[in-house]
């Protein structure tokens, strides 16, 4: 599609619901981008949880990527808008619980629960909103477009949702610094409660549900989950994990959503206490600023590669990415490690979807999609105790801190190793296929 057949779908393509949900993400995108980017330090240090803090993050980001997909009946059953209203309702209460636990307001509170058990109550609250609003939002732009405007569509989506990651972390830096790091959380609050507002206003459930092209396999894949029961969503789960071939293929996978979520569990403390860099939130922007600027001309010149072998190079380019500021611990070191770590995400995520779709059986395709994002989950799961581990073992006992890189690099080594093998070995099998 030319630019002047863009122009023109942009004018006439999409109809209210879609320009609404879309600008509902982009400002939910700001609220949990935002929260992200200092959660770590949050939970590690301003609440004092230590190591703990760490795994609770890994746990919140499992449940955040796992659970749209048992939300997807109840999504079904009640529709886009009242999902999103409960979405942004929970984001609302989650928001505000997270950051109660450091002000005088919420001392009663976490005397009443306990500060474990509130930080734990308070992510699962978030957890559940997060887990309306992708097949919500996601659900909304495949009921709003057809084969002529899907590819589209959806490119708008992940621009949006990368601006946001883009734009969070930015207005999370003023906040931290002029009102305190618990007030970053009050403003995701204050965002979700904007956006629960705007939902209702404003946001119609869509009407009509086109036939779903080739082009919107990926958006559509959370969004299919939504229409079955949650029994048949259990039955689909236990069919995926009997595919030793695509199972195999999402704990490979895994290994570099392991190192991606050190961007923002990792990171900040590196930057701020060996660097000596406190504006950290800044690097969490470098990302999806990256990924904006690049994936159009990235994706237009791997299109001709297979899929296995630009994932495999996408693994390739991240683990060199950690080798930077392992040997040259410099902020632009770091800046320049985070960029090219992205450059890697461009490589790989459109052939991801693209590959999941072919290797899935042509009957079960849909099944397949919907837990396509399993490695996402079972990085951020994994993501969340090493980080504990590399920041007391490299950072907190005086060990040379080039040594957690060197630990993320080893992890990208394999996981490219286990990428090799695999296209050797597992691509074109049969198993339990």
């Amino acid at each position: 599609m030319d630019l002047s057949a863009r122009i023109a779908v942009l004018r006439s393509g999409f109809n209210r619901s879609f320009w609404v949900g879309n600008v509902l993400e982009l400002f939910e995108r700001f609220a949990f981008y935002g929260s992200k980017a200092v959660l770590a330090v949050y939970l590690v240090e301003r609440l004092g949880l230590g190591p703990l803090g760490s795994s609770l993050m890994g746990l919140y980001g499992f449940a955040i990527f796992f659970l749209p997909v048992l939300a997807g009946p109840f999504v079904d059953r009640y529709g886009f808008r009242r999902s999103l209203l409960a979405c942004f309702s929970l984001f609302t209460l989650g928001y505000l619980s997270i950051g109660l636990a450091a002000l005088p307001a919420g001392r009663p509170l976490v005397a009443l629960f306990g500060l474990k058990g509130w930080v734990v109550f308070s992510l699962v609250l978030t957890a559940l909103g997060g887990s309306l609003i992708k097949p919500s939002i996601v659900g909304t732009v495949a009921r709003t477009t057809d084969d002529s405007t899907k590819s589209l569509g959806y490119s708008i989506y992940y621009t949006l949702v990368n601006v946001g990651g883009m734009v969070g972390p930015l207005l999370a830096l003023p906040v931290r610094e002029g009102f305190g790091i618990e007030y970053v959380l009050v403003l995701s609050s204050g965002t979700s409660f904007l956006n629960l507002v705007g939902a209702f206003l404003f946001f119609r459930e869509p009407a009509s549900v086109p036939a779903a092209g080739a082009a919107g396999a990926a958006g559509t894949a959370v969004a299919v989950a939504g229409a079955r029961s949650l029994g048949r969503v259990i039955g689909d789960m236990l069919l995926v994990f009997r595919n030793l071939r695509f199972i195999s293929f999402l704990v490979l996978f895994s290994g570099f959503w392991i190192m991606f979520w050190q961007i923002f569990y990792s990171v900040p403390f590196y930057v701020r206490d060996v660097l000596g860099w406190q504006k950290f939130e800044l690097f969490e922007a470098i990302g999806p600023f990256t990924i904006i600027l690049l994936t159009v001309p990235v994706t237009a010149l791997m299109k001709r590669v297979r899929p296995v072998a630009a994932m495999t190079a996408a693994f390739a380019v991240a683990t060199l990415s950690w080798l930077l500021p392992a040997l040259f611990p410099t902020v632009w070191a770091m800046a320049a490690a985070i960029a090219l770590f992205s450059v890697g995400e461009t490589l790989q995520a459109p052939r991801f979807y693209e590959y999941v779709a072919d290797i899935a059986p042509k009957e079960q395709v849909g099944t397949f999609m919907g837990f396509a994002f399993l490695p996402v989950a079972i990085g951020a799961l994994v993501a969340g105790p090493l980080s504990g581990w590399l920041v007391q073992h490299f950072l907190k006992e005086g060990r040379p801190p080039a040594g957690m890189w060197f630990v993320l690099a080893g992890i990208g080594v394999a996981s490219t190793a286990g990428m090799l093998l695999y296209d050797r070995f597992l691509k074109g099998s049969d198993l339990n296929n």
